[in-house]
């Protein structure tokens, strides 16, 4: 269990210094005012429409960086700060998060695969460890009993699908993003300077999904050597 801690320590460093910066840049590019003076939620509304897009609802959502797309209200979930803020960084949020709702649009097949697994991961994300766990000490306290050593396995079979996911949630941010980037630059929705800090800020965000597919790999393979490795 140490190693497993050391692990998850690492992990959750390097998280907390990519989402620390991910906030810098935010506030940075914040300070980049528009010269359109579009807000972000006027920005997400252009977007969409320039995709063709009619039936997809711009909506404020309280907190901080809580923005997303919902596929299954077709809203576009804009943080206060975002949906109200005239900036390079408004604009960057806003564009990636419709950039959703045109791959939900054109059936982009990776946003689909993930949309397909968040029931399951819903359930796998929390059961999944605790399988593992109950199932190595069930199986040490009956030396080595095969129905422990089952239930291992199936909590194992649930923590790769919720690291499958993790893994397909970057493609699709990804992408969403450089559909972001490509409007705003076709568009000439924002200066070079603009673009400049709308591309960074996103950079940056999609590090924390970087760093989360990371974490999850590496709990994966963690608990696998743990199963197979008693197992032997």
């Amino acid at each position: 269990m140490i190693g497993y801690y050391i692990i998850i320590g690492l992990i959750a460093l390097v998280s907390f210094a990519v989402s620390s910066k991910l906030k810098s840049k935010f506030e940075q590019y914040s300070q980049v005012h528009l010269r359109n003076g579009m807000s972000g939620a006027e920005i997400a509304t252009q977007m969409l429409h320039d995709n063709g897009i009619y039936d997809v609802k711009v909506i404020s959502t309280p907190g901080q960086l809580t923005d997303h797309y919902n596929p299954a209200d077709k809203t576009v979930n804009l943080s206060e700060a975002v949906y109200n803020q005239r900036n390079a960084a408004a604009a960057a949020v806003a564009a990636h998060e419709c950039g959703h709702a045109v791959q939900h649009a054109t059936a982009y097949s990776m946003l689909e695969m993930r949309s397909k697994m968040v029931p399951i991961v819903n359930v796998s994300s929390t059961l999944s460890q605790w399988l593992i766990m109950g199932g190595l000490i069930l199986g040490i306290a009956s030396k080595g009993l095969s129905f422990g050593y089952i239930i291992a396995v199936i909590g194992l079979i649930l923590m790769a699908i919720a690291t499958v996911f993790s893994l397909i949630t970057l493609p699709v941010e990804y992408d969403a993003s450089n559909r972001a980037l490509a409007w705003l630059k076709n568009k000439n929705m924002v200066s070079q300077q603009e673009y400049a800090g709308a591309e960074d800020a996103l950079k940056w965000a999609a590090r924390t999904y970087v760093v989360a597919a990371i974490g999850a790999v590496a709990s994966m393979l963690y608990w696998a050597l743990q199963v197979f490795g008693r197992r032997d």
